[in-house]
């Protein structure tokens, strides 16, 4: 009897997750199909990058930002808590190798709050030249045409919701470990089909991706700017959505971006995955209940064993095998142009149980572990813990 029980739950899950991977392929067919962004709008912008430590590939990743071929002046601004931080050398390297670039460390003393990269931006605005803004990770490696392709959006004509926001979707770039190889695997074949099922299921998007955030001064200063940020962890989600709600428009633009991966061990991987998924749970609570249906491999795995090898079960495990690599190959490969995803394609069933596992550990508990601290998140913001796990308020 319970294995009967078992049998029919993942039969269901497997044919919901049919229905994801259908929407799934077809919204990425839809961004695929998507009219050209015309170019040739170009503005004065300000690149705010918020430093802390060294990271491996660092220097190249800002070095990629300095080969801008772009019309209009921009200027690069890092920000750092102390002159003592090992990057802030970094910094004084990219000024001697770029002189023709306008690049500007600044200090960032003050604790705004628990999220000290927020704290840093809050602080670097008003350092800021220009009208529009960008903000992205100290790891994101661009092209070329990064800014041009970034800015194009603003330049819609569009006058009853113009465009405050523009991010980017992105790729991993692994460091051979194990768990590097299933996070940038979970990035390109898991993550981005749900950003772009979430952007045509929701009409559009209405959060930002930290690989990119571009914003005008006028949708920042319209819900408070990032002061009002400082006590959240997706910092990057509520920018977007917080943008969203005074009346802007959060688009997706053409330019791929990527980051690199860490070179996680198994149990780092695990942990980095936990805090994420308990900050994507707690920030869209409807979405995240959906994103079970999203591990079709998994519950049609689960099935297969639940109903001891049966030809029904095995006619879905293959069909949900066809969906899952369609999908992995029609996003990682044909949009995001990760070509690491079939070298890894193998990953793709212990990466699902992984993730399958950790969605429904993630409502266990709200705790997140974030630059060796702990945390409570609730209703999005950071609540630290002493480590004897009393609560603790930081001003």
């Amino acid at each position: 009897m319970f294995s009967t029980i078992v049998s029919i739950i993942t039969t269901l899950f497997t044919l919901a997750g049919f229905g994801f991977s259908i929407v799934a392929i077809w919204s990425a067919r839809s961004f695929l199909r998507r009219g050209r962004i015309p170019g040739g709008f170009s503005a004065p912008v300000s690149l705010l990058k918020p430093l802390r430590g060294v990271d491996p590939g660092m220097y190249e990743a800002f070095a990629s930002h300095c080969r801008q071929n772009y019309a209009a002046e921009y200027e690069i601004i890092f920000g750092v808590a102390s002159m003592e931080d090992p990057a802030a050398t970094l910094v004084e390297r990219l000024q001697a190798e770029f002189p023709e670039r306008t690049i500007r460390l600044v200090l960032c003393p003050e604790n705004l709050g628990p999220n000290g990269k927020v704290s840093a931006l809050a602080q670097m605005v008003p350092e800021a030249r220009y009208p529009y803004l960008i903000v992205n990770d100290s790891d994101i490696h661009v092209g070329p045409q990064y800014l041009a392709r970034v800015l194009a959006p603003f330049g819609a004509a569009d006058t009853d919701k113009p465009v405050g926001l523009v991010t980017a979707l992105y790729r991993g770039r692994t460091h051979g470990t194990l768990g590097s190889k299933l996070e940038s695997l979970g990035i390109s074949t898991s993550f981005i089909p749900s950003v772009l099922a979430a952007r045509y299921l929701e009409r559009g998007l209405h959060f930002g991706l930290g690989s990119t955030l571009a914003m005008s001064r006028t949708a920042l200063d319209a819900f408070g700017g990032f002061p009002a940020l400082t006590d959240y962890i997706a910092d990057d989600y509520q920018l977007g959505a917080q943008i969203d709600r005074a009346g802007f428009r959060v688009e997706l633009c053409e330019e791929i971006v990527e980051t690199l991966v860490p070179a996680y061990t198994l149990p780092e991987f695990l942990e980095h995955q936990l805090r994420w998924l308990r900050t994507v749970r707690d920030s869209r609570p409807a979405g995240y209940a959906g994103m079970v249906c999203a591990n079709v491999l998994a519950w049609a795995f689960l099935n297969l064993i639940a109903s001891g090898l049966s030809l029904v079960s095995i006619a879905l495990f293959t069909m949900a095998l066809l969906f899952r690599v369609s999908l992995a190959l029609g996003v990682g490969v044909g949009i995001l142009r990760d070509r690491q995803v079939l070298r890894d394609l193998w990953l793709v069933l212990p990466h699902d149980l992984l993730a399958l596992a950790l969605w429904a550990w993630s409502y266990a508990s709200d705790k997140v572990i974030w630059r060796g601290e702990q945390f409570t998140v609730r209703k999005g913001k950071l609540v630290p813990l002493t480590p004897g796990g009393m609560l603790r308020r930081r001003r």
